[in-house]
C-alpha cells in the first residue's frame, strides 16, 4: 500500500512538474494572472455563499424558539457556547491564532511576502460561522477577507509566482470576499486599495476588478438580484438638511474614536488575562450578559439594522426585557444610546474570549444606530423644520462611522450605496463619510485594523519609501566582516589588526562579546606608524563611544531615523548589549532600489 501512494505521488509531482514548465513557456505572467484572479474570485465567492449559509442556518436553529415579548435566558447560553466550541476549534484543531483576519492579512503583505497558511483557507469561514451563528457580537467580513486572501496567496504559491504578483492575487481574494458577501464589486476593489493600501497600477486594477466582479455575480446567480439590505428611499434629501449632514459626520467620528480606543483599550485588557480559559470566562459572562440585556447584540445584527433603515425602530426591542417600554421615546433613546456604547464591548468580549469575527459589521451597525439616534432626537426636540428622515440618517450614519474606523471614505461610500441601493443618497452619504474621517483623523492616523502593525513598524502604506523600509529588515543589511579589538590591545596589536582588514572602522569588544565602543582608522593614521608608541598606547585610549546603536529587531524606519541624527556612515548592531556587525547606509540604499525594483515594478 505505502509503495502504491509513493507510486501516485511521484505521478503528481511529474505531472506538476510539467503543468509548471508548460505554463512558463506558453502563457505570460501577466496573462497568467488574470485567469488566476478569476479563479480566486470564483472560489471566494462560493466561500462567501458557504459562510453566510452557514451562519444563517445555525442562527434559525437556535433563535427559532426565542420569543419576542420577552426575555430570553437562552441568550445566556448560545454565546457562550459558541466561545467555546470556537475556542476548542481553533486550540486543538487549527492550532494557529486566526483572530483579527484583516490585521493578518495586513501583516501577511508587510512581512510575510504575502504568504498565508492553507488552513487559513478553511480555518476562519468555519470558526466564524459558529462563533457569529452562537451569537457572537461580530461581523463574518473579516474572517471571509482572510480566507479569500489565503486561497489567492496559496493559488499563487502552487505556481511558485514572486512576491510581487503573490500581493496582487491576495488583494484579489480580499476584494472577492468583499463583493460576494455584500454583492458589492466596487467596494471590493476599493477595500483593497483604501484598507489593504495596495496601490492601484496597470497591473493590479484589472485583476482586481475580475475578482470582485466573479465574486457579485457568484453571489448574484445564487442568492438573487436584491440588496443585501432592503432600503426604500421615501424621503427626498434636500439642500437645507447638509448642514446636520455635516454635524452628523462629525457625530460619527466621535463615536468611531470612541470604538477605535474602547476596543483597543479592551484587547490589552484580555491580552493581560494569559490564561485561554480565564478569557473564556470573562469574555463569556460580558458577552451573554449584553445580549440578554439587548438583544439586537446578537450576531451580525444586520435584523436591527434592516428595521432601522425602514423607520421599524420598535422591532429591536424583540426578545427583550424592555418590550414594554418599546413606544416610550425616552426608552428607545435610552436603549439605542446603550447599544452604541456597548457593542464595543460585546465584540471585544467575543474576539477577547475565543471567538472568531471581524469589526466591519459591527461598524456598519454602530454607524446605523448612531444615524438613527441622531435624527430622532433632532425630531423630538423639534430642531428641524419638518423633521428628519430617520431612515436616511440611518444610512448616512452607516457610511460615516465605517469611513473612520476603516479610514477608508471611499468604500464606505459605495460600499452603503452598493448594498442598499441608496444611491439617490450620494450627496449625503459624501459630506458624511468625508466629515466622520476627517474628524477622526484629528485623532488617530491609523485605521482599526492598520493601528496595531504600524505601532510595531511592520505597516505597509501608499508611501513608496515607508513601504519598502517596511519590507527590509535589519537581518539582511548586517555586515559581519568587520574586525573586532579588544581595549587592552597595544597600539602594536592594533596595527596587525589592520593589515589583515580591508575595512577603516573596528569594533571595540570586552571579553564577553560586549560592544564598548568603535575605533576608526582616520583617528589613529597619525600614530599608527610610529613605533616608539607601539607598547605605550592601548586600544583603551584611542578609542570612541559608537554615535549610535542599532538593536536587533529595530525597524528600518527608526534605524534611517538614527543615520539621519547621527550623520553617520556605519553604525554597530548589538543584541542585548553584544556586538553583532554594522550596518551602513551603502548597503541600506542598495538593498532598497532592489525592493523597490521588485516590488514596484510594472
Amino acid at each position: 500500500m505505502r509503495n502504491k501512494f509513493a507510486c501516485i505521488k511521484t505521478k503528481f509531482d511529474s505531472w506538476y512538474f510539467n503543468l509548471l514548465v508548460w505554463r512558463e513557456k506558453h502563457i505570460k505572467e501577466r496573462n497568467f494572472v488574470l485567469v488566476l484572479a478569476l479563479v480566486v474570485g470564483i472560489i471566494s465567492g462560493f466561500a462567501a455563499l458557504l459562510l453566510k449559509y452557514l451562519i444563517h442556518v445555525i442562527s434559525g436553529v437556535l433563535t427559532s424558539s426565542v420569543a419576542i415579548n420577552e426575555g430570553n435566558y437562552l441568550y445566556l447560553l448560545w454565546p457562550v457556547l459558541g466561545i467555546l466550541l470556537t475556542s476548542i476549534f481553533v486550540r486543538y484543531v487549527v492550532r494557529d491564532n486566526i483572530s483579527h483576519g484583516v490585521t493578518r492579512v495586513l501583516y501577511a503583505i508587510s512581512q510575510k511576502k504575502s504568504r498565508l497558511k492553507p488552513h487559513n483557507m478553511w480555518a476562519s469561514l468555519i470558526s466564524s460561522s459558529v462563533t457569529i451563528g452562537f451569537g457572537g457580537s461580530v461581523g463574518a467580513e473579516g474572517p471571509i477577507v482572510y480566507t479569500g486572501a489565503a486561497i489567492g496567496s496559496n493559488l499563487g504559491s502552487a505556481f511558485h509566482l514572486s512576491p510581487r504578483v503573490l500581493m496582487i492575487l491576495v488583494g484579489c481574494g480580499a476584494a472577492a470576499g468583499i463583493a460576494g458577501i455584500f454583492k458589492a464589486p466596487i467596494a471590493g476593489m476599493l477595500f483593497t486599495i483604501e484598507v489593504l493600501m495596495l496601490d492601484l497600477t496597470a497591473v493590479s486594477v484589472l485583476p482586481l476588478m475580475i475578482s470582485s466582479v466573479a465574486a457579485a455575480s457568484i453571489a448574484y446567480t445564487f442568492t438573487g438580484y436584491e440588496a443585501e439590505f432592503f432600503f426604500s428611499q421615501s424621503e427626498a434629501f434636500i439642500t437645507p438638511r447638509i448642514p446636520y449632514a455635516i454635524v452628523l459626520g462629525i457625530f460619527c467620528g466621535f463615536v468611531s474614536l470612541y470604538f477605535t480606543n474602547v476596543m483597543g483599550k479592551i484587547e490589552q485588557v484580555f491580552s493581560r488575562l494569559g490564561n485561554p480559559w480565564l478569557k473564556f470566562i470573562v469574555g463569556g459572562v460580558v458577552l451573554s450578559s449584553l445580549i440578554f440585556l439587548f438583544p439586537p447584540l446578537y450576531g451580525e445584527g444586520y435584523g436591527p439594522i434592516n428595521s432601522l433603515l425602514n423607520g421599524n425602530y420598535t422591532q429591536i426591542f424583540d426578545g427583550s426585557i424592555f418590550y414594554g417600554y418599546r413606544n416610550e421615546v425616552w426608552m428607545v433613546i435610552l436603549f439605542i444610546a446603550l447599544i452604541i456604547l456597548t457593542k464595543v464591548f460585546a465584540t471585544s468580549a467575543t474576539n477577547g474570549g475565543g471567538g472568531v469575527g471581524g469589526t466591519f459589521a459591527p461598524s456598519l451597525y454602530v454607524g446605523c444606530m448612531a444615524g438613527f439616534l441622531f435624527a430622532f432626537v433632532v425630531n423630538t426636540m423639534g430642531i428641524a423644520d419638518g423633521g428628519l428622515s430617520v431612515k436616511n440618517f440611518a444610512l448616512m450614519g452607516m457610511a460615516g462611522v465605517m469611513s473612520a474606523v476603516m479610514h477608508a471614505p471611499l468604500m464606505a461610500i459605495f460600499l452603503t450605496a452598493e448594498m442598499t441601493g441608496g444611491y439617490q443618497l450620494f450627496l449625503p452619504l459624501l459630506i458624511v463619510s468625508l466629515v466622520s474621517y476627517g474628524t477622526i483623523r484629528l485623532f488617530l492616523p491609523w485605521s482599526i485594523y492598520t493601528m496595531r502593525l504600524a505601532k510595531r513598524g511592520e505597516l505597509l502604506t501608499h508611501e513608496k519609501d515607508k513601504s519598502v523600509l517596511t519590507l527590509l529588515k535589519i537581518d539582511n543589511v548586517i555586515e559581519k566582516d568587520f574586525l573586532p579589538v579588544h581595549p587592552e590591545m597595544s597600539l602594536k596589536e592594533m596595527v596587525d589588526v589592520i593589515s589583515h582588514s580591508n575595512r577603516n572602522l573596528f569594533p571595540v569588544v570586552d571579553n564577553d562579546g560586549n560592544l564598548l565602543g568603535i575605533v576608526l582608522l582616520d583617528d589613529i593614521r597619525n600614530i599608527m606608524f610610529r613605533p616608539d608608541l607601539y607598547r605605550k598606547i592601548f586600544v583603551s585610549k584611542f578609542m570612541t563611544a559608537a554615535p549610535a546603536k542599532i538593536e536587533i529587531g529595530e525597524t528600518m524606519d527608526s534605524v534611517m531615523k538614527k543615520f539621519d541624527d547621527t550623520n553617520a556612515w556605519n553604525l554597530p548592531v548589538v543584541e542585548n548589549g553584544k556586538y553583532v556587525g554594522f550596518v551602513s547606509k551603502s548597503k541600506i540604499f542598495n538593498s532598497y532600489r532592489r525592493v523597490l525594483k521588485h516590488y514596484t515594478d510594472d
